[in-house]
């Protein structure tokens, strides 16, 4: 456990020296103060909460400090460390007790979700299951290479098509040589796209159809990618995916690499999205299952 926190510490270290460090330093030994409640809010939102959650944190807090008489501000550490864990859910078992489990993952360029789907490959594949890998992000050569080097590195079959080829196509083609083969687990790339593109976010929608008609029921998980460094701009992202393809879970990429990392709290407040993995280093083994208490106990450890 020892070790696990640790890691999470040690991922954590950029969002815990920054915005969150010095909430860290405002809550010292002074008095609050009406000053201490504004600082602590600009702060707050610079650490990527949001306004809505950060006006939900700052009601909670000065609703504890009047019942409990707080008159310092280094009382209010626990507290805020308290309210922060309570915003954040426990991610829910992932039993994969359908055979194949079919998973769409789901991003816009630049998030980091192919190499989240290697890196999920490698995890799955050293629990013994079998997995099939679906290309389908056939706009990006590199992205097929990329699957294509981890399959070959694990053993695990890819399915792809030629570059540019209909993205729903693979994803059937993929399906079927799954059910076929028997695997355990078939998780699915497709392209990168903007929220904001409405031909890209209908083609999505395509794919997502197209895996139900190859196997009824599918997909029975639909995970999107988020990069962590990117802020409340996230936030818009999910939403629009949720709308478009019904997300069923959110990975935090590249939480390692970002000064805030508060944007896990606007996710939970207001699309309900349970966070599945946080990427926390660049190893296979660094793609780390949330963990709410370390999460909030590496923003906090400075």
């Amino acid at each position: 456990m020892n070790n696990l926190f640790s890691k999470w510490r040690d991922g954590l270290s950029r969002t815990s020296k920054a915005a969150f460090g010095q909430i860290a330093a405002l809550l010292g030994t002074s008095e609050i103060t009406s000053e201490t409640w504004d600082d602590l809010e600009t702060l707050l939102i610079q650490a990527d909460l949001g306004l809505e959650t950060t006006s939900s944190v700052l009601d909670s807090l000065k609703r504890i400090a009047r019942t409990d008489g707080l008159t310092r501000a280094n009382e209010l550490s626990s507290a805020l460390k308290q309210d922060l864990r309570s915003r954040l859910a426990v991610p829910p078992s992932l039993n994969f007790d359908r055979k194949p489990t079919i998973i769409l993952v789901v991003g816009v360029n630049g998030s980091g979700k192919t190499t989240t789907i290697a890196k999920l490959s490698s995890r799955y594949h050293a629990e013994g299951k079998k997995i099939l890998l679906g290309a389908a992000d056939t706009f990006r050569a590199a992205a097929v290479d990329q699957l294509q080097v981890w399959g070959d590195r694990l053993g695990v079959e890819v399915i792809a098509g030629a570059p540019e080829s209909d993205p729903g196509a693979v994803a059937f083609n993929a399906v079927q040589a799954g059910v076929a083969r028997g695997v355990d687990l078939i998780l699915i790339d497709t392209a990168g796209r903007l929220h904001t593109r409405f031909n890209l976010m209908e083609e999505l929608k395509k794919v997502h159809r197209v895996v139900g008609k190859a196997y009824e029921g599918a997909p029975h998980e639909v995970w999107l990618v988020l990069d962590a460094t990117i802020g409340q701009n996230a936030l818009q992202q999910a939403r629009s995916f949720k709308e478009a393809v019904n997300v069923t879970g959110v990975i935090l990429s590249k939480l390692d690499s970002s000064a805030r990392g508060g944007m896990a709290f606007a996710i939970q407040r207001e699309l309900g999205l349970p966070i599945l993995f946080a990427g926390l280093g660049e190893k296979p083994e660094d793609l780390t299952p949330f963990d709410p208490d370390a999460f909030v106990d590496g923003i906090l450890s400075s």
